[in-house]
């Protein structure tokens, strides 16, 4: 499946229906936090306006939530 496009606000909005949580921001910066069984997973993202974010960022990103790109598709 091709990598779909979506902007840093889209981005934490299906993330969020997962389970991560905002735990701050700076600047243009979010800070996501999602706890597992014995840690827990943290993701910053870039927020700047509904500009979409980079291929290789969300890519990065949706790899780091431990999703497909399939599941990541389906929460937009």
């Amino acid at each position: 499946m091709k990598l779909p496009t979506a902007s840093g606000k889209q981005t934490i909005k299906a993330l969020s229906k997962i389970g991560f949580i905002q735990i701050s921001q700076k600047g243009s910066h979010v800070k996501l936090l999602k706890r597992i069984d014995g840690g827990a997973i943290q993701i910053i993202i870039p927020v700047h306006g509904n500009k979409p974010l980079k291929k290789g960022l969300l890519s990065a990103i949706i790899k780091d939530a431990g999703l497909t790109i399939e599941e990541f598709a389906k929460l937009l």
